[in-house]
């Protein structure tokens, strides 16, 4: 399995032996292989997948596609081998089964500009002892004379979220082949209708 796009559709709960689980329903596919990348023509295997429907394309990229479809989104995802792949092969849930263990990675919800305690979990100040504005401040981000200057990547405020996050080992609960829905135990990243890539992670 080479992965598969899907839209994260909700959340929602099943029940298995009186326990409740909670799960994640993604409509996965179905997907279309729209290119094939060699060693011997591009340095490297991979295989490019589209998904989703798209109302305008450019001529470059209907030329691109060669009636295939009009997709939204293009994903291309390296393997070792592309041995039982071509152009315009369909993949779908099928691919999956009840047990498996996959990646999925998509965009995290964006929160915009953010303070240090919500986007780091910063402790804040002193509530007491004649502090009256230091309860949400991140405290001293440098030295003085030594370094005189603030380090990059030093944790402070600013853009949260909205960006790409990967969840690692989440189990397949049950695949509904009819409806081209996947269900994944526990939460995956991004918000409703958002775009996911799941990979295998054997």
């Amino acid at each position: 399995m080479a992965g598969i796009l899907g839209k994260k559709i909700g959340m929602t709960q099943l029940y298995r032996e009186n326990l409740e689980i909670a799960v994640t329903a993604i409509e996965a596919g179905p997907c279309c292989v729209t290119q094939v990348k060699t060693v011997e023509k591009d340095k490297y295997n991979a295989v490019q997948i589209g998904f989703g429907e798209s109302k305008k394309l450019s001529k470059a990229e209907k030329g691109h596609l060669k009636g295939n479809g009009d997709y939204r989104y293009l994903r291309e995802l390296r393997i070792d081998d592309v041995k039982g792949y071509e152009v315009g092969q369909k993949i779908d849930v099928t691919i999956f089964k009840p047990g498996d263990v996959v990646h999925v990675e998509g965009i995290s919800k964006g929160k915009g500009f953010a303070g240090g305690v919500k986007r780091y979990h910063f402790r804040g100040g002193p509530k007491t002892h004649g502090q009256s504005d230091r309860h949400r401040a991140p405290g001293s981000v440098g030295s003085t004379t030594t370094p005189g200057r603030v380090f990059k990547g030093l944790r402070m405020a600013g853009h949260m979220g909205a960006r790409k996050v990967t969840a690692r080992n989440i189990e397949v609960v049950e695949v509904d082949q009819a409806k081209n829905i996947v269900l994944l135990k526990g939460a995956v990243p991004g918000g409703k209708n958002g775009l996911l890539l799941i990979e295998s992670a054997a």
